[in-house]
């Protein structure tokens, strides 16, 4: 039992802590709505298409990396609508400004790659649900990574990037977000 104990201890400690890890936005309170500047550009949206500002904290001990994904679930096809995925991320970083996900990637922390989402493209697609489907729920989850980088490739699906992600991941925090036309 004494040698156990301790292993034990190890074991439980970074769950002890993984409630410290927060992710917010100074753009977007958390179960609010996203503003035009996060609305798509295109399918018959006019916002803004810029990626809000986001904030984080607590990062898990032993990440060697971020990746962040945007996914809105309610869409209507099957496995929900990517909207961001973000990987790669030095884990010394503690925000992205606003327009970060831009199609340049000039705002990102140097290393930072944008994978592909549903839209096709590889920066971020702002909210554009179809008129009269309600309400989606925009989640924002900042993953912290036990490899310093992921083996994807430019056109990899996002869902697939999602699956490697979450399969590297010591800890995550979200929030969401709404919109509706």
């Amino acid at each position: 039992m004494k040698r156990l104990l301790p292993l034990l201890f190890a074991t439980l400690l970074p769950l002890a802590h993984a409630g410290d890890f927060k992710l917010g936005s100074s753009d977007v309170p958390a179960d609010g709505k996203l503003a035009e500047k996060q609305v798509y550009i295109g399918y018959g949206c006019n916002g803004g298409n810029q990626s809000p500002a986001l904030q984080w904290s607590g990062v898990p001990a032993g990440a060697k990396s971020l990746a962040l994904v945007l996914h809105d679930p309610d869409a209507p096809v099957s496995g929900g609508w990517y909207h961001w995925t973000l990987y790669d991320v030095p884990p010394a970083t503690t925000a992205l400004p606003a327009n970060a996900g831009n199609s340049t990637g000039s705002k990102l922390p140097k290393g930072a790659k944008q994978g592909r989402t549903s839209f096709g493209g590889n920066s971020f697609g702002g909210a554009c649900p179809p008129i009269g489907h309600g309400v989606h729920h925009y989640n924002f989850t900042l993953y912290a990574l036990k490899v310093a980088t992921l083996p994807l490739a430019e056109d990899t699906p996002p869902a697939e990037a999602e699956a490697q992600i979450k399969a590297a991941s010591l800890g995550s925090s979200s929030f969401t977000a709404t919109y509706q036309r």
